[in-house]
């Protein structure tokens, strides 16, 4: 017989990585400002660094990996528990894991030398924002036609996804009409910082619809006897 059961949720875990990569970036950025690495300003409207070259150095190198890292788990983990709770989903299980695994691709190697080294970041980079946009549109999809998530929470995932679209093309338009390298690269990195605050900003917003949904793991101890 049952002698206790007791229920884990699973909003803590979005949650989780959502502020894992928040204070990985920001923290890793202080350090490298303290380490005379890199210069100060405010990234998201200065774009002066990249969270690349912020956290590729001394202690803030270290940091950042310490946390995206285990980061990354908790994105794979996610998809996982998210298509067992859509009840399918194989395209977006894949590409949510696949987006989890090109970041702890990035983290690993960022720092490192080499041409081998420079094009695992940059796939890391591509793949993390590319697979994980799509998995995302796609856990949208199945959670509204299920009525998985009240429609106000699509609604708030659906703007924070036409934002990172929006600054994708705006991107891509600056890249190809920018003649200054230096203005390019600005423009780069602000982009960069705000995808990165918009893509983990998203679980945050899945975090809030498990947490009505009462989403949880039941574990149950039987009584041996």
């Amino acid at each position: 017989m049952v002698a206790d059961n007791s229920r884990i949720p699973l909003w803590p875990l979005p949650l989780l990585l959502t502020l894992l990569f928040v204070v990985a970036a920001h923290t890793a950025y202080l350090l490298s400002i303290e380490g005379g690495h890199v210069p100060a300003c405010i990234p998201y409207l200065d774009g002066c660094v990249s969270i690349s070259r912020a956290a590729r150095h001394g202690w803030g190198n270290h940091l950042f990996r310490l946390l995206v890292i285990p980061c990354a788990v908790l994105h794979a983990l996610v998809w996982l528990l998210a298509a067992r709770w859509l009840r399918g989903g194989t395209a977006m299980l894949a590409l949510g894991v696949l987006s989890a695994a090109a970041l702890a691709v990035y983290a690993t190697f960022l720092g490192t030398e080499g041409e081998t080294y420079r094009f695992l970041r940059r796939y890391g980079v591509v793949v993390y924002f590319g697979f994980g946009y799509l998995a995302q549109l796609a856990l949208m999809r199945r959670a509204s036609l299920s009525k998985a998530l009240p429609p106000r929470l699509i609604v708030a995932m659906s703007w924070i996804s036409i934002a990172m679209l929006m600054l994708g093309v705006a991107n891509v338009a600056a890249g190809q009409l920018a003649t200054d390298p230096a203005t390019k690269d600005r423009w780069e990195n602000i982009v960069e910082w705000w995808l990165g605050l918009l893509m983990v900003g998203w679980y945050a917003v899945l975090a809030m619809g498990w947490r009505r949904q009462g989403l949880g793991v039941e574990l149950k101890s039987r009584d041996p006897m």
